[in-house]
Formats: structure tokens, C-alpha cells, sequence
């Protein structure tokens, strides 16, 4: 529990507690976001709460057998050439059957981000043949690469479409069947996700649900009490963190918060900076307009002195 700090009032005989998180986030909620740096980690990345992890990847991944368990692995990556920048990933963990998982939360768009997945999975491809070169031979056998991706933008804005998951995979175009089943990109499209919470029925439905609503939420509902969720209600409570715990929060929400505020300016700029544009077009457009007019009459009134000048067998000079 967080540490509890005794206020006293002048009117009061008794002593009133109130918990960090009441005076420190009366704004935050009661429960974590799970969308910052730190809630996403204090859920899904620590060993203590590997079971979370698991139940969440096992609702979204179609593994045999289904994950039993994992371990997490180094997240910082060093490219071949030192020169390269680092990658870093958010969750890297490989399961009893040694399949490599990446997982990441991608809170805003980004241009390029089915290339940098793509780089992303290449890390663990690589490091599957340099931990056996020391073999005399090696038959290029590797085990999968299932990269999970919780985005909280829409891939593709233009699609008009409710379906919030998406399973990609390596395809014969001609055929339509997956050509490599080893390779398996995952992307979770929290936008996209609307249902409201008496209209859950499934496990991934009920992650999508946590995972875009929990900091709104007062309580545990009555259709996610199950021993999962239950445990992943309690790490989030933010009255169940430390000092410690509570200012790291602090930071990792103010840092995440500050992070749509330069979203929500740099496209205000924009929009401003457009809209500016169009009206120096509209005016330009309405001076040609205006010159295109004065051209024609004047055409038009050449014409007719023209025409004067042929009836009547005379040249004005002009």
C-alpha cells in the first residue's frame, strides 16, 4: 500500500488518512493507464506478473499447445554494424517452445511503422543462427517470430472498417496460402474497438476492452472477475503503489500526456499553416479570375473596333 500521510484540520478532532495517490492523482483515476511506459511494464513486464502476459498472448496467438510459460529476454538489441543505431524493444520474451515474441505498444502514428516492425523481427532471426555457428552445420531450421503490435492509431485511416485485429503472415499472392507460417506479425487496433462492457463475450474482446478503458474505469466489472483479471485490477491500482512506484507513474503519465499535447499542436500547426494556404489560393484564384474577366472584355471590345474599322474601310491608329 502507499505510504499514508495523517492531515489534520482545525475543526476536527480526529485524524483523517489520506493515501498518496489521493492527493497526488486525484485526476489520474483509480487505475493506471496501461497505455504509458510505465503501466504497460508494471503489467506485462515483470515476472511477478508473467501470467498476465501469457493469458493476454494466448487470447491473441492461435500456438499449439497454447504458452506455458516464458522468459524475458534482453530488450536492447545492437545492430550488426556498431554504427547502427539500437533497438529497443518495449517486451522481448521467448516461450517454452522457444517461439521469440516481440511485443510493443505504439501510442502514436508513425510513418513508417510496418518497416520498423519488420527491422524489429529481424533481430531475433539473426540471433537464431549466430547462437549455433559454432556448429560444423546448420540446416537454416528456425524457430518462430510472432510479433505482437498494440497500436493506438489506425493503420489505415481510410478503411472503413470495425475489425480491430489483424494476423499477417508470409502468402502465396496467386494461391492466398500462407507460404511461411514461422513468420507472424500481429496488430491490435485499440481505435478501432468499441464494444461496451456487457457485450464482451471472449478473452481477446475482454483484453481489448481492459487495455483501452482501464484508467477510466472506478472498479472491476462484473464480466472481467476472473483470477486474471482480478490480480491485473490489483497492480493497477494506484493506491497499491509505493512512493516510489507513485512518482515513477507521475513522470511516465506526464511524459505520455505530453506526448499527444505535441501531437494535438503539431497538427493545429498544420491545419492552421493549411488553412492559411487555401485562403492565399482563394485569393490568387479570385485575382485570376478578376484578370481572366478584364482579358476577355478586352478581347472582346478589340474585336468590336475591329469590326468597325473592316464596315467603315478605315485603321484607327493604336
Amino acid at each position: 500500500m502507499a505510504t499514508v500521510k495523517k492531515l489534520q484540520t482545525e475543526n476536527q478532532s480526529d485524524t483523517t488518512q489520506v493515501t498518496l495517490s489521493e492527493v497526488i492523482f486525484k485526476e489520474a483515476g483509480v487505475y493506471i493507464n496501461p497505455l504509458t511506459d510505465f503501466g504497460f511494464k508494471r503489467i506485462f513486464g515483470t515476472e511477478a506478473n508473467k501470467d498476465l502476459l501469457i493469458d493476454f498472448l494466448n487470447a491473441f496467438l492461435n500456438i499449439d499447445g497454447c504458452i506455458k510459460d516464458l522468459q524475458y529476454t534482453n530488450t536492447e538489441k545492437q545492430a550488426r554494424v556498431k554504427t547502427d543505431p539500437k533497438v529497443f524493444f518495449d517486451l522481448h520474451c521467448t516461450t517454452n517452445k522457444n517461439e521469440r515474441l516481440i511485443v510493443e505498444m505504439q501510442r502514436l502514428p508513425q510513418k513508417y511503422y510496418k518497416d520498423r516492425a519488420l527491422r524489429y523481427v529481424s533481430f531475433p532471426i539473426q540471433e537464431q543462427g549466430e547462437k549455433i555457428k559454432e556448429k560444423k552445420k546448420w540446416d537454416y531450421k528456425l524457430h518462430p517470430v510472432i510479433s505482437v503490435n498494440i497500436v493506438n492509431f489506425k493503420l489505415n485511416k481510410t478503411l472503413k472498417t470495425n475489425k480491430y485485429t489483424s494476423y499477417v503472415k508470409l502468402m502465396d499472392i496467386d494461391t492466398h496460402e500462407v507460404f511461411y507460417d514461422k513468420l507472424t506479425f500481429v496488430y491490435l487496433e485499440l481505435p478501432r474497438f468499441n464494444k461496451k462492457i456487457d457485450e464482451l463475450n471472449t478473452n481477446v474482446e475482454k483484453w481489448m476492452f481492459v487495455l483501452r478503458r482501464l484508467s477510466k474505469l472506478k472498479y472491476l466489472p462484473k464480466k472481467l472477475r476472473n483470477s486474471i483479471f482480478k490480480k491485473l485490477f490489483e497492480q493497477a491500482k494506484i493506491a497499491n503503489m509505493n512512493k516510489e512506484e507513485l512518482d515513477d507513474y507521475q513522470q511516465s503519465l506526464k511524459k505520455y500526456r505530453d506526448m499527444y499535447l505535441i501531437e494535438y499542436e503539431y497538427k493545429k500547426t498544420l491545419a492552421e499553416r493549411d488553412k492559411t494556404l487555401a485562403e492565399k489560393d482563394k485569393i490568387i484564384l479570385t485575382k485570376d479570375k478578376v484578370l481572366a474577366t478584364k482579358e476577355k472584355e478586352l478581347q472582346a471590345a478589340l474585336a468590336r473596333i475591329a469590326e468597325l474599322e473592316r464596315k467603315n474601310g478605315v485603321k484607327l491608329n493604336r
